[in-house]
């Protein structure tokens, strides 16, 4: 038995759904499915019981989730001994959010001379597993993760930024809404490739009662705004921070109108392991650093799991 069988089964077990399981461990649902099937040749057991409509757990895979979750949360705590020393820190992040560790940091080492804080890049997936096993203290991300072995605090919420291209119909007038930018089709890298902006985007269309149509997918290495050039009938989205760096020529760059297209920026910790002064003030100046146009949270410090 592998803890890696032990962590698809819970997120299948959390999920009782093999595809959104797959998503949130960021691997293949082929491979979930494996490995699943290896741990219930060795319980000797099935785990689960499928249909065409439904994945239910069985009575010993329902006996299996608590020890699961005690296994996992277990390996952080003996792994956490061991990744860190009481003034040291690694706090995990992309490159978008270089300046705001590099502020936060600043901030925290004025208040703690002795801290050694280090900020190393990492995409989405590495910085929840690097957290998980404790070579991270803290993961600076957009969205958010559903773990009972993770702390979770939002920071700020941004807006998401609405491409067009200049001769686009919604180019010329006010912020567009929802409505009107679901007339017209969206521009994105595949939903593997982009999972979150895709879950943003499909969860305010639905929650508004609209239908979302794509165009082509944007290929691993185009990006959307150059592809509105080509296909200038459509829109797409893009991070904030992505915009600021964007070439504007032959582009529009708007907000959705009332608001609608967000996107939360959290700070992501394990539950098991000690806070320290360190840490909590880290997560304080991060909080901070949001940027003018962005929603902050008046309690940074409070968790939602």
């Amino acid at each position: 038995m592998e803890l890696r069988q032990l962590k698809y089964f819970l997120a299948v077990g959390e999920e009782l759904n093999f595809s959104r399981a797959a998503e949130r461990c960021y691997v293949s649902q082929s491979a979930i499915s494996l490995q699943i099937a290896k741990l219930e040749r060795e319980m000797g057991e099935p785990l689960f019981e499928r249909s065409s409509r439904s994945v239910r757990l069985t009575v010993v895979g329902a006996q299996l989730v608590s020890i699961a979750r005690h296994m996992l949360e277990l390996e952080q705590a003996a792994l956490a001994l061991t990744t860190r020393k009481q003034n040291q820190l690694r706090l995990a992040g992309n490159m978008t959010f270089a300046a705001n560790a590099l502020a936060a940091i600043v901030r925290v080492r004025e208040r703690h001379p002795e801290a050694e804080i280090d900020f190393v890049l990492k995409r989405f997936a590495e910085q929840i597993d690097a957290v998980m096993s404790g070579d991270c203290q803290v993961a600076l991300i957009r969205g958010s993760v559903e773990r009972t072995s993770l702390h979770v605090t939002e920071l700020w919420t941004e807006d998401l930024v609405v491409v067009l291209a200049e001769g686009h119909p919604l180019a010329g007038g006010d912020n567009p809404s929802l409505e009107q930018l679901a007339a017209y089709p969206l521009l994105l890298p595949k939903r593997s490739d982009q999972i979150l902006l895709h879950r943003v985007i499909e969860g305010a269309m639905k929650r508004s009662g609209l239908r979302l149509t794509f165009g082509p997918p944007v290929a691993p290495d185009h990006t959307a705004s150059a592809e509105l050039l080509n296909h200038p009938e459509c829109w797409s989205i893009i991070y904030a921070s992505t915009a600021e760096s964007t070439p504007k020529t032959g582009l529009a760059f708007r907000t959705e109108a009332q608001h609608r297209l967000q996107l939360a920026v959290s700070a992501v910790v394990a539950s098991s392991v000690p806070e320290t002064d360190i840490q909590r003030d880290l997560i304080e100046a991060l909080a901070d650093t949001a940027p003018d146009d962005a929603t902050s949270q008046n309690t940074p410090a409070s968790r939602i799991r």
